[in-house]
C-alpha cells in the first residue's frame, strides 16, 4: 500500500511540475501554429508517452487537458475538465458498469460457476480434445455472468487447467485454450467493453449485447473445431479420456449449474423481453448473484468485501480512462484534427470493407501493447467520424471491435490473459509454452474475423432482423 501511494504521489508531483514548467513554454512555441497542427502534435506526444509506458489514463488526461489549455486558455480548459468529468460520471447508463462487475466478482469469489466445467466435461469428453472443448463452453457459460475476460480466464484456469493436466493434455494446449476462451467474457453479454462502446458511441446497448451473442458462439465453435482438427492430427496433445458416464450421470451433472442458470435467465430473459433495460439489468444481476450466493451458502463476509473492493477499483480505473478519452474527443473537435483524419480517409476512396480491414490492423497492432479498453477509448474519437462517413453500422462495428480488442488480450508480447494464466499455473509451464499454444487460437480468431466480414448477419441478425 505504501509503495502504491508513493508511486501515485510521484506521478502527481511530476504532472504538476510538467504543468508549471512546460505549458507556459509550449504556449510561446506554438503561438504561431494552426489548431490542426497543435492537435497533431498532441497526438504525437500521447503516442510518445504511451511508448514510455506512462499509464494510459494519465497520458490521455494530461495530453488532452494540456492541448485544450494551449488552444483556448487555462480557465476554459479547467471548466471543460470539470464539465466532462461530471457529465460522464453522472451518466445513468454508466451505472451498469459497476453493477455487472459486481455480479461477475460475486459469482467468481462465491464459486457459483464451478459446476459449469464439470458438466461440460462429462457431456463432451468423448470428443477428440473433449476436456479442452468443455473448457471453451464452460468459459462461454461463465462469460454470461461476467463482462471481464480476465475474470473469466482466472476463474476457469483454476478449475480446468489442473483437470486437463490430470488427463495428460499438453500444457501448451491446456493453458492456451483457457487464455483464449477467456476472451469470450467480453463478447457474450453482459460485456463491459460493449457497454462502454455503447455509451461512448451512443449506440443501443441491448442491440450490442444481442450482436455479441452471435460472435461469441461462433468463436466458441471455431475454437472447438480447431481443437478437434489439431488433436486428430496429433493425438499426443490430448489423449482420449477413458472415463465413461451414463446418461443418468450426465443429467445429474447439470444440477450444480443451477446458480448460473438462474442468474442468466433472470438477466437475459428480463432484458430481452423488455421487463427492464440493459442498464437496469446490471442492478438486477448484481442483486441476483448475491441472493443466489446466500441461498447456495457460499456468501461470506470475505466474498462480499473482496467483490466490492475489486468492483470499486476496476470501476475507478475505467472511469478515469474514459474521462481522458472524452477530453481527447473535445481536443480533436476544437483543433479540427478529427475532421483532418476523416478527410484523409475519404480522399483514399476506400470502401467500407477496406476501412474495416485497415481499422482491424490498427487494433491488432495496438493490442500488442495496450489493454483493450484503453485502446478502444484512445482511438474511438478518431474512428467514429470516419465510420459515420463510410456508412458503417455502429452496432456491427461495436461487436466487431470487441472481437478485435479481445484478440489483443492474447497477442504477444503483452497478452494480458496469458500473464493471468501464468499466474494461475505458476511453474507448471512457461510463458513461451502458453504463447505457443495461443498461436493456433489466434489463427482461429482470424477465421472468425473473416467470417464476420463475409457474413455481417452473424452480428446484425439478432439485433435487427429477429426483433423486427
Amino acid at each position: 500500500m505504501i509503495k502504491v501511494r508513493a508511486k501515485g504521489l510521484f506521478v502527481a508531483l511530476v504532472t504538476l511540475l510538467l504543468l508549471i514548467l512546460v505549458i507556459p513554454k509550449a504556449l510561446d512555441l506554438v503561438s504561431g501554429l494552426s489548431f490542426e497542427t497543435i492537435g497533431l502534435l498532441s497526438i504525437a506526444v500521447l503516442v510518445i508517452l504511451l511508448l514510455l509506458r506512462i499509464p494510459i489514463a494519465i497520458a490521455l488526461g494530461l495530453v488532452s487537458f494540456c492541448g485544450i489549455w494551449i488552444l483556448i486558455g487555462i480557465n476554459p480548459a479547467m471548466g471543460m475538465l470539470e464539465a466532462v468529468a461530471y457529465n460522464f460520471a453522472a451518466s445513468w447508463t454508466l451505472s451498469a458498469v459497476p453493477m455487472f462487475l459486481m455480479m461477475g466478482y460475486v459469482c467468481y469469489h462465491a464459486g457459483l460457476t464451478k459446476g459449469v466445467f464439470a458438466a461440460s466435461r462429462i457431456w463432451l469428453d468423448r470428443l477428440p480434445g473433449g476436456v479442452a472443448i468443455a473448457s471453451v463452453f464452460a468459459c462461454a457459460g461463465f462469460a454470461a455472468v461476467t463482462g471481464s475476460s480476465i475474470a473469466c480466464a482466472a476463474a476457469m484456469g483454476r478449475i480446468a487447467i489442473p483437470e486437463m493436466i490430470r488427463f495428460n493434455y499438453a500444457p501448451s494446449l491446456a493453458t492456451g485454450v483457457i487464455a483464449a476462451a477467456g476472451t469470450l467474457g467480453a463478447l457474450i453479454p453482459p460485456s463491459i467493453v460493449l457497454i462502454l462502446f455503447g455509451i461512448f458511441a451512443k449506440v443501443n446497448i441491448g442491440q450490442l449485447f444481442l450482436g455479441g451473442i452471435g460472435v461469441g458462439l461462433l468463436t466458441a465453435f471455431v475454437y472447438s473445431a480447431m481443437i478437434i482438427i489439431r488433436v486428430k492430427l496429433n493425438p499426443a496433445l490430448a489423449p482420449p479420456v477413458t472415463e465413461r458416464h451414463s446418461m443418468m450421470e450426465k443429467f445429474e451433472s447439470l444440477r450444480p449449474t443451477w446458480p448460473l442458470g438462474v442468474i442468466v435467465i433472470v438477466i437475459l430473459g428480463g432484458m430481452f423481453t423488455g421487463i427492464f433495460s440493459a442498464t437496469e439489468a446490471g442492478a438486477v444481476g448484481a442483486t441476483s448473484s448475491i441472493l443466489v450466493a446466500i441461498y447456495n451458502g457460499s456468501m461470506t463476509r470475505k466474498v462480499l468485501l473482496d467483490s466490492t473492493v475489486e468492483t470499486l477499483t476496476t470501476t475507478g480505473t475505467l472511469f478515469i480512462i474514459a474521462i481522458g478519452a472524452n477530453l481527447l474527443t473535445r481536443l480533436l473537435s476544437l483543433s479540427g484534427t478529427g475532421d483532418l483524419f476523416t478527410s484523409f480517409i475519404a480522399g483514399l476512396d476506400a470502401g467500407p470493407t477496406m476501412i474495416l480491414i485497415g481499422i482491424a490492423v490498427v487494433y491488432l497492432i495496438l493490442g500488442m501493447f495496450l489493454e483493450p479498453i484503453g485502446a478502444m477509448l484512445l482511438t474511438l474519437p478518431v474512428f467514429l467520424p470516419i465510420l459515420g462517413d463510410a456508412g458503417i453500422n455502429l452496432v456491427f462495428f461495436g461487436v466487431f471491435l470487441a472481437k478485435l480488442l479481445e484478440m489483443g488480450m492474447i497477442t504477444p508480447p503483452i497478452g494480458i490473459n496469458v500473464f493471468v494464466i501464468k499466474g494461475v499455473v505458476g511453474n507448471l509451464t512457461t510463458l513461451t509454452q502458453i504463447f505457443k499454444g495461443i498461436i493456433w487460437f489466434l489463427i482461429a480468431d482470424v477465421v472468425v474475423i473473416a467470417l464476420i466480414l463475409a457474413f455481417p448477419e452473424i452480428i446484425t441478425y439478432l439485433p435487427f432482423k429477429l426483433l423486427d
